[in-house]
């Protein structure tokens, strides 16, 4: 009686090499051929000398799509679809290609690293020989063994196990063993009746080409080609767009290469993804290219844009619609509310200065949502700051065009591997493929990841290093305008503009505030505004409500941190300008006193955002103590407090009177913009830090006294280098805070350019 390998109780993988080891010559039929699986019975084969009769041929059937083998069956005439030599080549280009993607799949191993080059080193040793039987498709499994022995010459195996790992050691399986003289000569003849079929041919060499160009090979790979494959699988949207579109004839040779680049990438993502942020540096001809793409848009689909601009820009986009004929409407950003909703319909919104839609609950935003959903319009932004505060700045212009739950073809997979999917999912209740998985995180490459599907952005470093041509003469970068001229990169070359600080001068501005009495009395503040969790009643005599007790588990206890960037980003300002500084310790004592105010009258307490970011001037120069400035409280698409009510107070009681009047303006024209909270739930703690701190600032400013912009050395030592070192030379001023900006520009009207 035969016996049965189920791979249950009985494995054929074990009978197999058993008996391979006893065995002088194996021939193996098999439908399908795992490259790893071999390695299960390779040690046996190894020992074998490559001739003739001391050799394994493995002979594969070739399997074909289903809707091969349906259409075969359905022909009038099923044997008249014969094979000729050219679909022979062709096939076997086809399975050797399938072979490679087979090693693509699965994480490698260093098991299957090793079996694969034991494989090629016997097939290159005539130890293994593979053919491939292409005249119809062949599932048989047939696994025939010789040996010297007069009693039992063969051994065959018969039934389902293909020569992969599975088939061989795993469970649903059926296979027996063939001992009799008549019917192993029976299944010799019938094996050779397909090894010698003129379409049996043979792929050995292919095989080990495919292993040797694999990761298996020996030769290890050079890291640059492993870096230019990376780049060419990264860069394959752009280099689609590349050559998918071109530019319209109304531009001619206007555009840079670097700005034909981008303007076709753009096009892809436009009409792959319904939307592109255009995000070049400023100075780079952004608007020059979206013009153009929206042409491209017009010319190739017939789509018409509405632009959406500031309402300074628009004269200038009236210019370029004008100039290159393209079918728009321009409309203003301050218009939008009004006139969106009975507009009719664009199919493409080109929104300039995107960056002002960051506010999803602002009435322009939503005005300008609604449209682009009613009308199912392609989107194409524009921006140099995409990214002002929070990686929700990039989600609302995203937004616009990408519904929060549409599914994404990636995820943030630093999130997910930080929370875990199942604790994602059971949080935030959405879809890890989805815009809204992206809104909770605040990992970088997650970020970086997504806005690599929607974002063109280069810097000038990258286009001089990719598309500017070098003058030997000159040793600079330039490149090429319309009419042949030449326009060269600047060389930046840092200078330093120093200026006296006298310590001990009680005249000296600078002196005064960066004394040890000032650096002490910052470092010594409570900021009990950046860690409110830690004044929170243990036991209130009114208990708080589900709202309240949400709003408190929302307080942070990590305050220092928070205390931390608040006393840097005081030193910060001082560091930036005087002014600066003591604007920004007015308006912190006014925020304290404002507090002070509804504490000691029994009114709820405004709670403002408690972001780090806040104070991250390369991503916010306004201050976050500033009430008239407070960016993010307060700006609705632009809609900023008419009056500037920033005094500078320096007795007790006039604070105490403006934060009377700034607390009714946060009730009544800025409540939707905090969470409100009963004093109760505070211990008594809160009002004494908050006066302590009110009371220190105070002391700072009396130190500081009255600033005087003509004793400002900083000041003067900026005025004489653009009147006196470089009076006709265009002068660039970086600063991090707007305050100084605006300093500075009231003082250098007034002083060097009066008239």
């Amino acid at each position: 009686m035969p016996r049965i390998f189920d791979n249950i109780e009985s494995h054929l993988v074990q009978a197999l090499s058993e008996t391979l080891t006893v065995s002088q010559r194996a021939d193996f039929c098999v439908g399908y051929f795992n490259l790893r699986g071999w390695r299960k019975i390779d040690d046996a084969i190894e020992q074998w000398s490559g001739t003739d009769s001391n050799c394994c041929r493995l002979l594969v059937g070739m399997h074909r799509p289903p809707e091969e083998v349906v259409r075969k069956a359905l022909l009038a005439d099923p044997f008249a679809d014969t094979i000729d030599n050219q679909s022979a080549i062709r096939m076997k280009r086809e399975l050797a290609e399938a072979f490679r993607v087979q090693l693509s799949m699965g994480a490698p191993t260093n098991e299957d690293e090793a079996g694969l080059r034991r494989l090629a080193a016997q097939i290159k040793a005539k130890k293994v020989r593979v053919k491939l039987f292409l005249r119809h498709p062949l599932h048989a499994k047939l696994y025939l063994l010789s040996r010297a022995d007069v009693v039992n010459p063969a051994v065959g195996f018969v039934g389902s196990s293909n020569l992969t790992l599975s088939g061989l050691g795993h469970q649903g399986e059926l296979n027996v063993d063939v001992m009799g003289h008549d019917s192993c000569e029976k299944l010799a003849k019938w094996f050779e009746d397909r090894w010698n079929d003129r379409y049996c041919v043979d792929i050995s060499d292919d095989l080990v080409r495919v292993i040797e160009e694999s990761w298996a090979r020996e030769k290890l790979v050079p890291p640059y080609h492993i870096y230019v494959k990376m780049a060419y699988h990264l860069s394959r949207e752009a280099r689609v767009g590349l050559n998918e579109f071109r530019i319209p004839r109304e531009f001619g040779n206007l555009l840079f290469e670097f700005q034909t680049a981008a303007v076709k990438i753009a096009a892809h993502h436009v009409l792959k993804r319904r939307g592109v942020l255009i995000g070049d540096v400023v100075g780079l001809g952004k608007t020059l290219m979206a013009t153009a793409l929206a042409k491209i848009l017009e010319v190739d689909h017939d789509l018409e844009t509405l632009i959406i601009c500031p309402v300074r820009l628009v004269s200038m986009w009236e210019d370029y619609k004008d100039k290159y004929r393209l079918r728009a409407k321009i409309v203003p950003m301050s218009r939008v509310s009004a006139e969106l909703p009975e507009l009719r319909r664009y199919r493409v919104v080109l929104i300039d200065e995107s960056h002002n839609l960051r506010n999803r609950e602002g009435s322009r935003y939503r005005a300008i949502l609604e449209y682009i959903q009613k009308n199912e319009s392609r989107c194409i932004l524009l921006s140099a700051t995409p990214y002002n505060k929070t990686y929700q700045d990039l989600s609302a212009q995203l937004r616009l065009f990408i519904p929060e739950d549409q599914p994404l073809a990636l995820r943030p997979e630093k999130l997910l591997k930080e929370m875990g999917e199942t604790g994602f999912i059971r949080k935030h209740q959405c879809s890890p493929h989805s815009l809204a998985a992206f809104d909770h995180s605040t990992h970088p490459d997650d970020w970086r990841e997504l806005m690599r599907l929607y974002l063109v952005r280069r810097t000038r470093t990258f286009i001089q290093t990719n598309y500017a041509t070098h003058d030997p003469d000159k040793k600079r970068y330039y490149l090429t305008l319309e009419n042949g001229e030449r326009s060269y990169f600047p060389i930046r070359e840092p200078k330093t503009v120093k200026f006296v600080i006298r310590d001990g001068d009680p005249t000296d501005q600078y002196a005064r505030l960066f004394s040890n009495d000032v650096v002490d009395l910052i470092n010594h503040l409570r900021l009990p505004r950046y860690g409110m969790a830690n004044y929170v009643a243990p036991n209130p005599g009114n208990p708080p409500t589900q709202s309240e007790d949400n709003q408190l588990r929302n307080l942070t206890r990590a305050g220092k941190r928070l205390m931390g960037f608040c006393r840097t980003n005081l030193f910060k300002r001082l560091e930036s300008s005087g002014m600066a500084f003591l604007q920004s310790v007015e308006r912190h004592i006014l925020r304290n006193y404002v507090f002070i105010y509804a504490l000691q009258n029994d009114l709820p307490l405004p709670l403002g955002t408690q972001d780090v970011g806040a104070f991250d001037s390369r991503v916010d120069d306004s201050d976050p103590d500033s009430h008239a400035g407070l960016r993010d409280l307060f700006e609705n698409d632009g809609d900023t407090p008419e009056t500037d009510r920033e005094r500078h107070n320096r007795r007790e009681q006039e604070f105490l009177t403006a934060a009377k009047e700034i607390y009714q303006e946060y009730q009544d024209r800025y409540k939707s913009r905090f969470a409100w909270l009963r004093p109760a739930l505070f211990t008594d703690g809160l009002i004494d830090d908050l006066t302590a701190d009110a009371q220190d600032l105070l002391k700072v400013l009396a130190i500081s006294g009255d600033w005087r912009p003509a004793t400002d050395a900083k000041l003067n030592a900026l005025l004489d280098l653009v009147t006196n070192k470089h009076p006709d030379k265009k002068v660039l001023v970086f600063t991090q805070f707007a305050d100084t900006v605006r300093y500075l520009l009231n003082e250098l009207k007034r002083l060097a350019w009066p008239t």
